[in-house]
């Protein structure tokens, strides 16, 4: 492993240094470098990207190597955190659009795009808000990008927490606002920034992921929207991982924080809990109207598969009823939890169903994601540029589904390999 470091130290491995084209390089000589390092041999952390999966989304999986070689693997890294692509009622759901539209739509939302099944999806994701109206996007990047890009321009001022999705921070580069950063979760770096803003600067968004998909923790909305009030912004909350599953009836952050009626633009993503594909925005009906007419990702995108909405129209109507398994998949978030933590792992604040491990060290991290998986236990990997190579760590993803065996065996592994690393202490 040393010699492998001192090769990959030897070739100036960053992510970083093959994004520009360099001095003298033709357009596409950068892709020939990459190629060139990723054909080495050495750990990039990239060995496992592109897995091939053998079956629908479920606990216990086979994947397909790059070799071809097929074997099984316990899911953890998996954003379908209440199974619900597999749920009957959503399959069936599915089924039936299929059956009437065919697989795709053939045009964009404005045009030949919708029907009844989209619009009572778009009610269905109002309803469950309590906002006048919502729209849904093809893609979750798209609805970020778009709505953002959309509402926002060069007069206007955004502000973002340090670790929103990176979907975000490119809406915001498209919008041509200026945006300022605060660090993660930091109140009072955020109000030092609000207050600093000239007064003729009246837009003003305040933007924050509900659920952070890298640390798992929950957005202080309550002192977001005070703040919000107090200097006049606008809230933006991007609650893909907390829909369906935080709060007391899996209505998202918001609820968790009590701050429902405080959210100016509730945008979330269906390819999280609700299992399915794209994304959505609930607000007032002038918002939503502006952003079908606005928002060039909705514009100048052919609509979501009627299929795929059909299957959506159900997970709401099990989330309006709090039956789509929230509790049974809290159950298995803390017990997974507590036995890492009991083996002696540090796992952050998380307060959701994404667990950071972290492992602070990206030649470790790089081997023990490599060895996991073949050992048969499906992470993820998350350095650079998705957190700082310094904080750099596994991501444990928990499904409703999970047995306490599989999670038992699952963090054996993780502790027997951890040990072998130096990444925890010897507790057990």
């Amino acid at each position: 492993m040393i010699e492998e470091l001192k090769v990959k130290e030897s070739m100036n491995i960053k992510f970083e240094n093959f994004v520009d084209t360099l001095a003298g390089e033709d357009l596409l000589d950068k892709t020939q470098r990459v190629n060139k390092v990723l054909e080495s041999g050495v750990m990039t952390g990239n060995e496992a990207l592109g897995m091939v999966t053998m079956n629908k989304v479920q606990p216990y999986s086979q994947i397909k190597e790059k070799d071809g070689k097929i074997h099984p693997v316990i899911m953890l890294g998996s954003n379908s955190y209440l199974n619900l692509s597999t749920h009957p009622k959503v399959m069936q759901g599915a089924q039936e659009a299929l059956e009437r539209f065919g697989y795709g739509m053939g045009a964009v939302s404005n045009y030949a795009g919708i029907t009844d099944i989209h619009k009572e999806l778009e009610k269905r994701i109002a309803d469950f808000y309590g906002t006048e109206d919502s729209i849904v996007f093809a893609s979750g990047y798209g609805a970020n990008v778009g709505i953002i890009s959309a509402l926002c321009g060069k007069n206007d001022v955004i502000i973002n927490d340090s670790a929103n999705h990176a979907s975000i921070f490119d809406g915001c580069l498209l919008s041509g606002a200026e945006v300022k950063i605060y660090p993660h979760r930091n109140m009072k770096y955020l109000e030092k920034i609000l207050s600093k803003i000239p007064d003729y600067k009246t837009g003003r968004l305040i933007i924050t992921d509900g659920v952070f998909s890298m640390d798992g923790d929950i957005a202080p909305l309550n002192e977001i929207t005070k703040l919000a009030k107090k200097y006049k912004a606008r809230v933006m909350v991007d609650d893909a991982h907390g829909l369906g599953v935080v709060g007391k009836t899996g209505r998202g952050s918001s609820q968790h924080c009590n701050t429902e009626r405080l959210i100016d633009l509730n945008v979330g993503m269906l390819s999280k809990a609700p299992g399915g594909l794209g994304g959505y925005c609930a607000a007032s009906k002038e918002v939503i109207q502006y952003l079908r007419l606005y928002a060039r990702s909705y514009f100048f995108s052919t609509a979501l598969p009627a299929s795929v909405a059909g299957g959506l129209n159900e997970t709401f109507k099990l989330f309006e009823t709090d039956s789509a398994g929230r509790e049974q998949l809290w159950i298995n978030i803390e017990y997974l939890k507590r036995k890492l933590v009991q083996n002696g792992f540090d796992i952050g604040h998380s307060q959701s169903a994404i667990i950071p491990v972290m492992i602070y060290n990206e030649p470790v991290l790089f081997e023990m994601y490599d060895r996991l998986r073949k050992l048969g236990v499906y992470v993820n990997i998350v350095t650079y540029p998705a957190v700082r190579r310094k904080e750099c760590r596994l991501r444990l993803c928990v499904m409703k589904d999970l047995t306490f065996e599989q999670i038992d065996k699952a963090v054996e592994i993780m502790t027997d390999l951890a040990k072998e690393f130096g990444v925890i202490n010897n507790l057990v």
